[in-house]
């Protein structure tokens, strides 16, 4: 059921912010992702800042985890050892007030006027409650909230507070460790979910408080990761605070005060966190809270910081969609998560719902090099950059792990904090190696669109090298003189260990070509012949009868699903035994079709069709990485209302939460989707070619489509209107007046700082494929 976009009263469209003008209890959960503040390395959840007005409230940190020791009922060698899941820290955004001897609650309290906001433009969260209080009193709550950027530990929180007559108020500003909490396992009834520890995670190492700050540090009982935090409050009216206690899950400074008519309380909250691995253990935390300390930065400076930030980051990274005001909001909206998920996470990896909530445990997958640095790559390559280095950083543990699954060069993990496999379930984790060719991908497509000289020498050489060597070890030149992968699965998750999986092989043919590629003294002539050797003689199944690329080598002998399941059934992984969803011909994502968006050079107009034409209606989509990929490649295949309908659906994946489980944090890959979905689908964007390349799809319904891209260390601005094209570089600081060479469809164009305008025929819709009957036998009688 559709949340944002069905009800515009409570959720009112504005081009710059989120709003809910009515509070309506039961979805605080999905709205707690979707008000949620982060900086890529410290993410605070939307919720209501009283305890029992919030769902599943809480604060993270990119890469602080728990460990513990996977326990397989029935145990192989090779099956990841360590699981790793990321923590709660301990949540500043809590506070509870008395009015009279009334506790203000949403769920208790008389609400006159209820209002918040998320200001995409500045990045500060506000919410505005009127009360009518049982004592008579008319009073006026105020909070805001955001998080730093250049101080990227810390958080800010404003309560402000006025009457309409003197009242008595009672006002606590909580610290909780919510890790260490009972709450249920929700990853018992949905895998797609964070799990619990059995124990104790967060152990209390300093305690310290007094008038209004307060000190604390925790080190998790199998990690050994540390984590301190300062907090200070500062009031607008005189006086200490009436207590302040410290224990080691719930600490708190309280005010008792007389607020009087028409006067306002201000309280401010100064959080500052910091992270780090285990010390010396004479060190009780001490240290780590003095740094916590030091780096402290009052309310109004993390204001200042998160203004500034946004304004920077929209002067490049805005997407303008004209005449479509609804998507516009929806669109910087996801612009919005994407900057919150990566701004400053350094050098680390992108969880797959950022710093938003605890879903997948807080892993980084192939997610990140393939749906999140595109976006990256071309709005903040520095980011980019990081997340490769995040990467290079994990060869040490990729060799070992190669050696365990007996390959040689580097083996990334499936799923990972650490550096170490977290995937339990080897079938849809360990079987999906082309995370390697995801990360060697991204590693040429940052090289090629940066302009970064020292990249290849520093990271981007052993990156690709590392991989080749482990696709050249996990296939096999067959009998019939081709290249074979087998046991693999690919990004259909829905056909497991297949041999030849198209996506796998294709995508290792690009691997192994661009390391062979490569002028570097580690490369032994022979082991640069055996890649060329391979990538060209790499299979690639293909159905004649059907004239299509097959998903693997059996894909087109399976039993088709039976599209008469109720959607009631879906997803089909939290319905079905594996193994059924597995010899059926379903898929729970495009696969073939995102290898040739992914490798658009290797494959046909009409491939591409007919491809897509097959797999599109037997694609559930029940993956919310499908939607944006099928739009992408509908949109090239000229198909315009389909590819309009799958972004559609794309776009609104969490602001109406379609797959019922955006309460555990925003699918942040899906929204890098978007980006590529609006560059790559409407505009046409193709690169790694001899130059960038424009083949605009623009839907009929709109306007205009606008963005920036960041291209070889210029600014090239991209306006599209109904027939025509206009590029122009922008003049600024990093500009050089070197002009840059673009394909317009066939085009060529050399663009400079003054605009070109490239006329534009439309687009016909090409009739779509016919296939003939999958199976022989389906036309003949029934022998009774």
């Amino acid at each position: 059921m559709a949340l944002i976009s069905s009800d515009r009263l409570r959720f009112p469209c504005e081009p710059w912010k989120l709003v809910e003008n009515i509070h309506v209890p039961g979805d605080e959960g999905t709205l707690e992702t979707l008000f949620a503040l982060g900086n890529g390395h410290l993410g605070i959840r939307g919720s209501h800042s009283t305890a029992g007005d919030s769902e599943l409230p809480g604060t993270f940190i990119n890469g602080f985890h728990e460990i513990w020791d996977i326990k397989h009922a029935e145990n192989a060698y090779g099956f990841a050892r360590t699981g790793q899941r990321i923590v709660y820290v301990p949540d500043a955004n809590n506070f509870t007030i008395s009015i009279d001897g009334e506790a203000l609650s949403l769920a208790e309290s008389t609400v006159v006027d209820y209002h918040r906001s998320v200001d995409f433009s500045t990045g500060i969260y506000e919410e505005r409650i009127v009360w009518a209080c049982r004592s008579g009193a008319t009073v006026t709550t105020v909070e805001r909230r955001a998080v730093g950027f250049d101080s990227r530990g810390c958080l800010g929180l404003e309560l402000s507070l006025t009457a309409d007559r003197d009242v008595s108020a009672d006002i606590t500003s909580g610290v909780v460790n919510r890790q260490d909490q009972p709450v249920e396992d929700h990853s018992v009834h949905d895998p797609r979910r964070s799990g619990r520890h059995a124990g104790r995670v967060l152990l209390p190492l300093h305690l310290q408080g007094a008038d209004g700050s307060l000190r604390l540090a925790w080190e998790t009982s199998e990690s050994r990761q540390r984590v301190a935090m300062a907090v200070d409050h500062w009031i607008s009216a005189e006086g200490q605070p009436f207590e302040t206690l410290v224990a080691e899950d719930e600490s708190s400074v309280r005010y008792v005060l007389a607020i009087h008519d028409g006067d306002t309380f201000r309280l401010e909250k100064s959080v500052s966190y910091v992270v780090a691995g285990s010390s010396d253990a004479e060190d009780r935390g001490e240290s780590l809270a003095a740094d916590a300390e030091a780096n402290l930065v009052p309310f109004p400076e993390i204001l200042d910081q998160s203004k500034a930030h946004y304004e920077e980051y929209w002067t490049t990274a805005d997407i303008s969609i004209g005449g479509q005001p609804e998507m516009q909001q929806a669109v910087r909206w996801g612009l919005f998560q994407l900057a919150q998920a990566t701004a400053r996470a350094g050098v680390a990896g992108i969880p797959a719902k950022g710093v938003s909530g605890s879903g997948y445990e807080g892993h980084y997958f192939w997610d990140q090099e393939v749906y999140l640095l595109p976006y990256l790559t071309y709005t903040n390559p520095c980011g980019a950059r990081k997340v490769l280095e995040s990467r290079h950083a994990m060869l040490p543990d990729a060799r070992v792990r190669a050696k365990e699954l007996s390959v040689d060069g580097a083996l990334f993990p499936w799923r990972t904090i650490n550096g170490l496999e977290a995937s339990a379930y080897y079938a849809a984790g360990t079987a999906q190696f082309h995370i390697a060719a995801a990360i060697a991908f991204a590693a040429n497509r940052y090289q090629w669109a940066s302009g970064d000289d020292t990249f290849s020498a520093e990271l981007g050489a052993d990156l690709l090298i590392e991989t080749a060597r482990m696709w050249a070890s996990l296939g096999f030149f067959g009998k019939d003189g081709m290249f074979h992968i087998h046991g693999v699965t690919g990004p259909d998750e829905y056909t497991a260990v297949v041999n030849d999986n198209l996506y796998t092989n294709v995508m290792a043919r690009f691997n192994l070509r661009a390391a062979a590629a490569l002028e570097h003294e580690g490369i032994a002539e022979t082991e640069r012949m055996v890649w060329r050797q391979a990538a060209e003689r790499m299979s690639l199944p293909y159905d004649p009868h059907l004239e299509v690329f097959s998903q693997d080598n059996d894909f087109m002998t399976l039993e088709p699903w039976d599209w008469n399941t109720p959607k009631s059934k879906y997803p089909l992984l939290l319905n079905f035994h594996p193994l059924v969803i597995y010899r059926h011909q379903v898929l729970k994502q495009a696969d073939t079709v995102l290898a040739m968006f992914l490798q658009w050079q290797d494959f046909t107009a009409e491939e591409k069709q007919r491809a897509f034409d097959f797999y599109d209606p037997i694609t559930t989509g029940d993956s919310t990485l499908s939607a944006c990929v099928q739009g992408i490649m509908a949109a090239e295949v000229g198909y315009s209302d389909v590819a309009l309908q799958h972004f559609t659906e794309a776009l609104f994946i969490d602001l109406d939460n379609s797959h019922g489980n955006t309460i555990d944090g925003v699918h942040i890959a899906s929204t890098g989707g978007i980006w590529s979905s609006l560059v790559c689908g409407f505009a046409g964007m193709r690169d790694q070619g001899e130059v960038l390349r424009f083949d605009p799809r623009l839907p009929g319904e709109w306007e205009g489509l606008s963005f920036r891209l960041k291209v070889q260390g210029r600014l090239l601005a991209v306006d599209l209107a109904q027939g025509s094209i206009a590029l122009k570089l922008v003049e600024g600081p990093d500009y050089s007046g070197e002009p840059l060479p673009v394909k317009v469809r066939d085009y060529g164009v050399t663009v400079g700082a003054g605009t070109v305008t490239v006329p534009l025929d439309d687009v016909p819709v090409p009739p779509p494929s016919i296939f003939p009957s999958v199976f022989p036998t389906a036309g003949l009688p029934i022998i009774r």
